[in-house]
C-alpha cells in the first residue's frame, strides 16, 4: 500500500490582480521590471507562468529604441522555449511599439548545428541592422568562443532560466557573462523562476552579482493574484515493489496530469522506458488505438471515458515529433479536452505551457531542487474552473534488503530537502525587524483582532504585497547595502543551501543527540561565510539570523496545521494564506518572548521527521537511522573552530567562558569545541 506523506497545502486569495494589465498591456510583474528598465544589469526574479518573456520584450524594445543600444540576443536553454520569444503585436494592447523577430534570426527554428552555421549566423546578424535575435545557450557560448566579447559591444544580452549559469570556473556561460561585465560594455537581463541551483553552487560570484538591479515577484504574489486557481498541494509518496503498480493511488485520470517518468539511471527505473509507458496505459483501461492526426494513445477506462494520452517517451522521432506538434498546436492552446494526460522523461518541463494541468506526477527523486520547481511551475498555471493544482513526489522506500540502500537514503534526504525548500518558495515574503521600544505600526500591515501591541513581539500581514512582518528580540540588522540585498532577496537561496548540506541534513533528522545550535549558528553560520566572504562578520551573522528565522518559522506555522490545531482566522471571506499567517501568530504569541535565541535553539528538520516517521514503515525508519548513526564521527577542525568562535561570542556577552559542565547543552558543546580547537592548534591541524 501506497504510503500518504501529508501534503503541504497551501490556499490563495485568488483576487485577479496578477493577471488584469494597466494601459500599456503590462500585468503587475511586468509593470515592476519597466520601472526599472533604465538598469544596465537587471535580474527578473519571477516564477514560472508569470510573463518574464513579455517583461523581457518591454524592456528591451525601451533599451533598443531610447537607450542607445544596438541590438538585442535573446539568449533560451533549449529551442523549444524560442517560441517564447515569437511576434506578439503589443501595440494592440497599449504599448508603443510591436515585439518583432525576423524568422531567419530565431536561430533556435534554424538547421544546422549549436557549433556550425549558427554561429556564421550569429556574427552576419551583428552586422545587419536588425534588432532581435533569438538563439540557445550553447550556440552563444560558442559564437563568444570564436567573435569575441568585443563583438557583443553595447548590445542587450537577455539570458533566460538564469539558473543554468553557475559561477563555478567549469561554466562557461557563467565565465562569458563574468567577462561581458568585467568589460561593461553591454547590458544585460537575467530571467529566472528559481534562482537557486540543484547543486547548490552560487549562480554569479559575488562581485558579480552586485552588480545587479533585483525585481522579484514571488509565488505567492503571482498565485494570491490569479482568477481561478486558488490551492496548491504538495504531496509525497512512499511505495515498495514496482511504481508502476501503485501509481494508481496517486495518478486520477479525472485530473489533467503530466506524469514524469523516472530516469533510466535511478533506482525507481525498471530500465524498460517503452515497457513502463505501456504498463501506465494498461493500468489506466482498455487501448484503443491513436488518433491519426496527433498521435495520442486513446484508452477506455473502467467508467467508459476515453483519455487521451500523450506519449513523450517513445523513441520513434516521427510519432514523438507529431505528438510534440499537436501539444505546440496553437489553435487548441484553450481547448480543455484537447489533451487529457502527458507522459513525459526529459521533455515538458522548462518552458512546457499547457494552462489545464492539474497535477504534476513525478516518479523518482530529480536531483536538481529548480527542475521541481520546473515541473511544479507546469500545475501552477491559472486556467477557468482550475480551482486546485498538486505536485505528487512517487518515491522508492528504502529496502533493507536492497544493495543501493545509501542511494535510497540520499533520494530520500534530497526529496525532504526540496519539500522544505517548496514550503518555503510558496510562503509570502518574511521582513524580520528588531523588538524595541521605539517599534510602531507599519502603514498597509494588519496586526490581526488585537492590532499592534507594543509590549509585545507583533506579527503584520500585507496581504497586498505579500508580506510578514515580524518583530524579533535581540535580532542583528545587516549594516551594508550587500546584505541588506541578500536579506530582501536572498533568502531562500541561502535556505536552499542549507537544506541540500548533507551533512546538515542527516544530523537535523537522525542525530538524537543534536544540540540544534549546532546546525542553526555553527553549520549555517560556515555555509553563509562561504558563500558570502566578501560581508564583515556582523553581516554574516545577520543574513544567518534573518535566513534561519525564515526557515523556523515556516516550520512551525506548519507544524500547528499538521498537528491539527484550530487556529481561528477571524472569518469566512477568502484571505491568502490565512492558515501560515494565523499559525505564525499563534507560534509568536505561545511562546514567552519571540528572541533570536529561541529561534537557533529549534531544530529545522524536527517537522520533517515526524512526517517521515508517520509515513515511512517503522523498519526503513530505524534502518535509515542506523545507517546514518553509523558514520557519525567526532568533531572535525573546521568544526572545532567554528564552535571556538562562538565561544569567544559568548565571552563577550556573558564575561566568562563556556562551561564544559552546564546544564545547557550548547554551552557544553561550545566548551568542548574551544577544548578541541587548542587541541587542534596544538597539534598544527590548522595553518
Amino acid at each position: 500500500m501506497t504510503k500518504i506523506v501529508p501534503s503541504v497545502s497551501v490556499s490563495y486569495a485568488s483576487n485577479g490582480s496578477s493577471t488584469k494589465s494597466n494601459a500599456l498591456g503590462m500585468r503587475p510583474m511586468q509593470e515592476r521590471v519597466y520601472e526599472r528598465r533604465g538598469e544596465q544589469y537587471l535580474l527578473i526574479k519571477s516564477p514560472p507562468a508569470s510573463g518574464k518573456s513579455r517583461a523581457l520584450m518591454f524592456v528591451a524594445l525601451d533599451k533598443l529604441h531610447n537607450q542607445g543600444l544596438k541590438q538585442a540576443i535573446i539568449v533560451v536553454p533549449e529551442k523549444s522555449i524560442g517560441s517564447s520569444f515569437s511576434d506578439e503585436p503589443l501595440g494592440d494592447f497599449g504599448f508603443w511599439a510591436d515585439w518583432h523577430v525576423e524568422p531567419k534570426w530565431n536561430l533556435c527554428n534554424a538547421p544546422g548545428t549549436d557549433n556550425g552555421g549558427k554561429i556564421k549566423s550569429l556574427g552576419a546578424f551583428l552586422s545587419s541592422d536588425d534588432k532581435v535575435l533569438v538563439c540557445t545557450h550553447a550556440t552563444f557560448r560558442f559564437a563568444i568562443d570564436q567573435l569575441g566579447i568585443a563583438a557583443f559591444d553595447d548590445r542587450l544580452i537577455a539570458v533566460d532560466e538564469f539558473h543554468h549559469v553557475s559561477a563555478n570556473p567549469d561554466n562557461k556561460l557563467g565565465a562569458h557573462l563574468g567577462g561581458f561585465i568585467g568589460r561593461d560594455k553591454v547590458h544585460i537581463v537575467a530571467m529566472t523562476g528559481s534562482y537557486f541551483r540543484g547543486d547548490a553552487e552560487a549562480v554569479l560570484a559575488p562581485q558579480d552579482e552586485s552588480r545587479f538591479d533585483t525585481v522579484t515577484y514571488t509565488y505567492y504574489e503571482q498565485l494570491n493574484g490569479y482568477e481561478y486557481l486558488k490551492q496548491l498541494d504538495i504531496g509525497y509518496y512512499f511505495y515498495s515493489g514496482s511504481y508502476a503498480d501503485d501509481i494508481l493511488k496517486v495518478l486520477d485520470p479525472a485530473e489533467k496530469t503530466i506524469v514524469h517518468i523516472p530516469s533510466v539511471n535511478s533506482r525507481e527505473s525498471t530500465k524498460d522506458k517503452i515497457r513502463e509507458v505501456e504498463h501506465i496505459i494498461e493500468e489506466l483501461g482498455e487501448w484503443q488505438g491513436s488518433d491519426p492526426l496527433t498521435g495520442f494513445q486513446l484508452v477506455k477506462t473502467p467508467g467508459g471515458r476515453l483519455l487521451k494520452i500523450a506519449d513523450l517517451v517513445d523513441d520513434d522521432p516521427t510519432k514523438r515529433d507529431r505528438v510534440s506538434a499537436a501539444l505546440k498546436d496553437s489553435a487548441q492552446k484553450n481547448n480543455r479536452d484537447h489533451v487529457d494526460i502527458i507522459i513525459a522523461l526529459g521533455m515538458a518541463k522548462e518552458g512546457f505551457d499547457w494552462i489545464w494541468c492539474e497535477h504534476a506526477l513525478t516518479v523518482g527523486y530529480r536531483s536538481s531542487l529548480t527542475e521541481i520547481v520546473q515541473i511544479i511551475g507546469r500545475a501552477t498555471r491559472d486556467a477557468p474552473g482550475k480551482t486546485s493544482a498538486r505536485f505528487t513526489n512517487l518515491i522508492a522506500e528504502p529496502d533493507a534488503a536492497e544493495q543501493a540502500v545509501t542511494e535510497a537514503i540520499n533520494d530520500t534526504l534530497k526529496a525532504i530537502a526540496a519539500s522544505l525548500l517548496m514550503e518555503q518558495v510558496l510562503a509570502p515574503r518574511f521582513e524580520f525587524t528588531p523588538k524595541n521600544p521605539t517599534c510602531g505600526p507599519q502603514e498597509g500591515f494588519d496586526y490581526g483582532d488585537g492590532g499592534y501591541d507594543p509590549e509585545k513581539c507583533n506579527v503584520g500581514v500585507n496581504e497586498e504585497t505579500g508580506t510578514y512582518q515580524v518583530e524579533i528580540k535581540g535580532l542583528a540588522e545587516p549594516k551594508s547595502d550587500e546584505a541588506n540585498r541578500i536579506c530582501q532577496e536572498d533568502l531562500n537561496e541561502v535556505i536552499a543551501s542549507f537544506v541540500q548540506d548533507k551533512n546538515t541534513i542527516e544530523r537535523g533528522l537522525f542525530d538524537e543527540e543534536l544540540v540544534p545550535e549546532e546546525l542553526t549558528q555553527v553549520r549555517l553560520g560556515k555555509i553563509i561565510k562561504d558563500r558570502y566572504p566578501n560581508l564583515d562578520d556582523e553581516d554574516q551573522e545577520a543574513v544567518r539570523q534573518h535566513a534561519i528565522a525564515a526557515l523556523n518559522l515556516t516550520q512551525q506555522a506548519k507544524q500547528l496545521l499538521v498537528d491539527g490545531e484550530t487556529i481561528d482566522v477571524g472569518s469566512n471571506e477568502p484571505r491568502p494564506n490565512t492558515a501560515l499567517i494565523a499559525g505564525v501568530r499563534k507560534f509568536a504569541m505561545d511562546v514567552r518572548e519571540l528572541d533570536i535565541d529561541l529561534i537557533d535553539r529549534i531544530n529545522p528538520f524536527s517537522e520533517a521527521y515526524a512526517i517521515l516517521a508517520k509515513t515511512m514503515s517503522e523498519d526503513s525508519l530505524k534502518q535509515v537511522a542506523a545507517a546514518i548513526s553509523g558514520k557519525r564521527t567526532n568533531l572535525t577542525p573546521e568544526e572545532a573552530k567554528e564552535l571556538a568562535m562562538r565561544a569567544v561570542k559568548f565571552k563577550k556577552e556573558r564575561g566568562r567562558l563556556p562551561s564544559i559542565s552546564s546544564a545547557d547543552a550548547w554551552e557544553q558543546r561550545m566548551a568542548e569545541g574551544a577544548a578541541a580547537f587548542v587541541r587542534f592548534k596544538d597539534e598544527g591541524r590548522y595553518d
